[in-house]
């Protein structure tokens, strides 16, 4: 028996229910595209008014058919397609596309709807693809089971590209802008309302086909959340690119994408910087994307990040090499001795790096060789780059640059070219075939450089193989400082000596064994926020400070908070020097237990200096995420201060992943804040704790 999902793209035969004889209507397309296309395999009408569809023989229902198909595509209004999943599934049918809108996306009664489309799915052993989907594509096979109006004019060409879309108009979308770029698709699939197969699913059987190189993915909200990240996972390994567009940015987006699609949109903190974890580019526009994916599509990466640039214009190479540098890579000037060669050559010439061999390039193919020749033999560059404005579309010299261009490179096949043009498209397909990557931007070049060159990076680095922690037995909640920190010393998180006491007397007598100054604070399950109550007293120098801090916090703590339960007073030792981080889980609603990091103070409060990674991670992770926080210099020590130990930071990180992934149930929240990063091999120490447990 097939395999339901594999049928989806590539079913020997396919029901088309609802087909309309009219190939302009949604159960008309379908038809006229497969036949359009080719479509090798068997289709099969189904219209109670009709003995014949467009020329093919109808049945009266799926019931009636003399087969049973792979797939079947539900071109029904939403009242109709209850029966008809019933009936598919009654039949035997592994699989169905359904286009109709008018589910869970429009409240409690189409929530109710698609449950039970759902549920009978479910109980036959069928996969369901929408409801509320522009459906599946597979241009090898001439099998369109969609109705987009994007193949009205032409077909889509068979190609590296694959693409996964919850929104079925954006799928569209940029499948058309692929194919204008010259783009082919191996697969195109749109996920809608998410009843059964979600964007996960999709996702990681896209990154799994032969013939896909990259893939364009949009999501507005993610359901599994385990699944999606394996396909993340899946993606890196097997060195395919995902270029992501997830919407949801701002707080107005989030609430759109919810009633979009009755998809969670999470935080999008979190979600862009999983995406980082796990080496996937995130497009901030369309247009980007599109660029992203048209580099990524040939499957290779630069070596290295140093760039080459050649120009015969100093303004656009200047421009250039800024936008190069921004995305990450390294314009390294030529060696010494290779520009004065050039300046031998051409005096007037500007051989650092933009290589500008000015007008006289133009005039004399001979200099345009010499230059480049000498730039990828001498300069060592991973890729080259190179500024023809509108040259490639003149029609004299058209063809003489681009045949002096593959003299030059030639025996560097291996390094990346790509190009910045205003040309005809077939000047630029012309380009193309010679594998240079053309652009009219030269920004958008110096994007999608940057991102083959991270999705390199990505490609190149192991796994991250956290050593899995056993779960322990949590209490029940809440808990107060004192039972969070015994808990998470548990995980391997450093506290430091400190002391529960119960009266002024016992607070003294701590004091005095642990050595001033010291700091005295409440200790309570029922007061999460200590300050808020001036429940903390710091820099306790003497018995006396500490006897009558201790007496004002319980008194405090009485009078503002009489239902709370006192544990007492913790004393703890002041801890001097090192940088303050603050570090924290919190249970993501789309991507489950995450971890937080980030600098103290205003960098937290004010500048939102944080990052987050998906537990579990390993401490090579950690520091990548660290690396992340844009006051990260403060860590290695600036300005004479010692760098901090950095280690330790990395190495408390994932323990604490492992701590929130082993207990993702059970646990809701962790605040380590602050914690003190003390120099260089001296360690780490979390000096408050808070734990939030799912309530029992």
């Amino acid at each position: 028996m097939r395999d339901a999902f594999d049928a989806l793209f590539a079913p020997a035969s396919v029901a088309l229910v609802g087909a309309s004889d009219d190939a302009s209507r949604i159960g008309g397309r379908p038809l006229r595209y497969l036949r359009e296309a080719g479509f090798k395999g068997r289709v099969l009408p189904v219209n109670p008014k009709r003995e014949t569809v467009q020329g093919l023989p109808a049945y009266p229902s799926v019931t009636a058919l003399p087969e049973v198909p792979d797939t079947a595509i539900l071109a029904l209004p939403a009242a109709a397609t209850l029966q008809a999943v019933e009936e598919c599934a009654a039949k035997g049918v592994r699989s169905a596309v359904i286009f109709s809108a008018g589910f869970a996306e429009t409240g409690h009664e189409g929530e109710a709807l698609q449950a039970r489309l759902t549920a009978t799915a479910r109980e036959a052993g069928m996969r369901l693809l929408g409801p509320n989907c522009l459906g599946v594509f597979n241009p090898a096979l001439g099998y369109y089971g969609t109705f987009s109006v994007i193949l009205d004019r032409e077909m889509i060409a068979p190609g590296p590209v694959g693409i996964v879309s919850q929104s079925g108009a954006y799928g569209a979308h940029i499948a058309h802008l692929a194919r204008a770029r010259g783009l082919g698709i191996s697969q195109w699939i749109t996920t809608g309302n998410e009843a059964d197969i979600d964007v996960a699913e999709a996702l990681i059987h896209m990154v799994r086909q032969p013939d896909t190189r990259v893939v364009m993915a949009y999501a507005e909200g993610v359901r599994d959340r385990d699944l999606f990240i394996e396909a993340l996972e899946t993606a890196r390994q097997l060195h395919k690119p995902i270029v992501f567009m997830k919407t949801g940015r701002s707080a107005v987006g989030a609430a759109a994408a919810a009633s979009h699609t009755a998809a969670l949109a999470g935080s999008d903190g979190v979600f862009d910087a999983v995406l980082r974890q796990y080496g996937v580019h995130r497009a901030a526009t369309t247009a980007e994307q599109i660029d992203v994916a048209y580099a990524a599509a040939s499957g290779r990466f630069p070596a290295g990040d140093r760039v080459g640039i050649f120009t015969m214009s100093g303004g656009f190479g200047i421009q250039l090499a800024d936008d190069l540098e921004a995305a990450g890579l390294d314009v390294a000037p030529m060696p010494e001795d290779a520009q004065k060669e050039l300046l031998d050559l051409l005096p007037y010439a500007s051989p650092r790096n933009p290589v500008d061999a000015t007008a006289q390039a133009v005039s004399d193919l001979n200099v345009l060789k010499a230059c480049v020749r000498t730039m990828m033999e001498r300069g060592g560059y991973d890729a080259f780059t190179a500024i023809l404005g509108t040259g490639p579309g003149s029609k004299t010299y058209a063809d003489p640059l681009r045949k002096a261009l593959m003299e030059a490179l030639a025996g560097h096949e291996d390094s990346i070219r790509a190009l910045t043009m205003s040309a005809p498209v077939e000047a630029q397909r012309s380009y193309e075939a010679d594998g240079f990557l053309v652009y009219e931007d030269g920004s958008a070049l110096a994007h999608a450089l940057g991102a083959l060159a991270r999705f390199r990076r990505a490609f190149a680095r192991p796994a991250s193989a956290p050593a899995p922690m056993e779960p322990l037995s949590l209490p029940a909640g809440p808990l107060s400082e004192a039972s969070a920190k015994a808990l998470l010393k548990q995980a391997g998180i450093q506290f430091p000596a400190e002391h529960l006491a119960t009266t002024p007397d016992a607070a003294v007598q701590a004091a005095e064994t642990l050595g001033y100054p010291v700091v005295v604070k409440i200790c309570s399950p029922d007061i999460a926020h200590k300050t808020e109550i001036g429940g903390v007293a710091v820099n306790l120098k003497d018995a006396a400070a500490v006897r009558q801090a201790t007496d004002d916090i319980l008194a405090r703590a009485q009078a503002k908070a009489p239902g709370a339960r006192i544990e007492g007073v913790l004393v703890a030792p002041m801890v001097p020097g090192g940088v303050e981080v603050i570090v924290g889980v919190t249970r993501d609603p789309v991507l489950g237990p995450v971890v937080m990091a980030g600098l103290g103070g205003i960098f937290v409060e004010v500048l939102k200096d944080v990052t987050f990674r998906a537990a579990p991670f390993d401490v090579a992770e950690a520091h990548r995420m660290l690396r992340e926080i844009r006051g990260y210099a403060l860590l290695e020590g600036v300005r004479g201060a010692e760098p901090a130990d950095i280690d330790a930071l990395a190495q408390l990180l994932s323990d604490l992943s492992r701590f929130a992934a082993a207990h993702r149930e059970g646990v809701v929240g962790i605040d380590l804040n602050p914690v003190r990063v003390l120099p260089k091999g001296q360690g780490v120490i979390a000096l408050d704790a808070l734990i939030e447990l799912e309530a029992k």
